[in-house]
């Protein structure tokens, strides 16, 4: 078993160096108070939740213990409860401090390439659009490995394609975008069996990367893509994001905004 204090340590040593893997500070008021309602968000959760309701039948234990790696301000926690038991990590205390704000007090602060958990605890993580912020990637996903029980499955959500980087890739201190394989690989290496993959978010593609094609030719540097936003078209176009997850339970998509996979532990 993994030595707790011990871990505790190495996650104080890791603060200042690894701060970076987490996002700008001023990102994370503009999360909590858009991720409820954003477009963005709302369709996600839907096609995480799809892909959590075929997962949890996998699993060994009812109902699953779940840990939410980077669980950001809390929204994916509200998310997660109704599949489990949800416990949550995040390197910042600003978020962390508006996850308790949520109602949420089994919340901790650590860091992704040291988790502060001893060893094959859970029966799911959730890393969603986590990875692609830290520097070792491979590492941190042997990390969660360790924390799994045998069996158990993690779910695995990136931003995809180097050519959409954009701003928010840069607020959010994003060091990649990947391509499917690349997410699949890594996953590999980290010694897990991938038992699906896919882009997700195929409906606004094309839009995006018209927007970050011409906010790069432009110049234009906004705080936050966030706010880039009609709030009355959020219900239109989370339901349209959202409906991705009928396709999603059997089929795959080629290209998409965002990239996932479900990998399973195996020794």
């Amino acid at each position: 078993m993994s030595d707790v204090p011990e871990q505790m340590e190495d996650i104080e040593k890791l603060e200042t160096t690894h701060l970076s893997a987490g996002m700008q500070q001023h990102t994370y008021p503009i999360m909590y108070e858009v991720e409820d309602a954003h477009w963005w968000y709302a369709g996600r959760r839907r096609i995480i939740a799809s892909l959590l309701e075929t997962i949890c039948t996998t699993l060994d234990t009812h109902p699953p213990a779940i840990l939410d790696v980077g669980c950001g301000t809390g929204a994916n926690l509200d998310l997660l409860q109704r599949f489990g038991e949800v416990e949550g990590v995040d390197i910042s205390d600003a978020a962390l401090a508006f996850c308790r704000q949520r109602g949420y007090t089994n919340v901790r602060q650590g860091s992704a390439q040291v988790l502060p958990y001893e060893d094959n605890v859970f029966d799911l993580i959730t890393a969603l659009d986590v990875v692609e912020h830290l520097d070792d990637d491979v590492g941190s996903l042997r990390e969660m490995r360790r924390v799994l029980k045998q069996n158990g499955r993690a779910l695995l959500f990136v931003p995809a394609f180097k050519f959409l980087w954009g701003v928010q890739d840069d607020v959010s201190n994003h060091r990649r975008r990947y391509t499917l394989s690349q997410l699949k690989r890594a996953a590999s290496e980290a010694g897990f069996e991938i038992e699906r993959a896919s882009y997700a978010n195929i409906s606004f593609f094309v839009p995006i990367l018209m927007v970050r094609t011409f906010m790069r030719i432009a110049r234009l540097r906004p705080a936050t893509e966030l706010k880039i936003n009609i709030p009355a078209f959020n219900g239109l176009l989370g339901s349209i994001f959202g409906a991705e997850r009928f396709w999603l339970r059997r089929g795959r998509f080629p290209f998409g905004v965002s990239a996932f996979c479900v990998a399973r532990r195996l020794d």
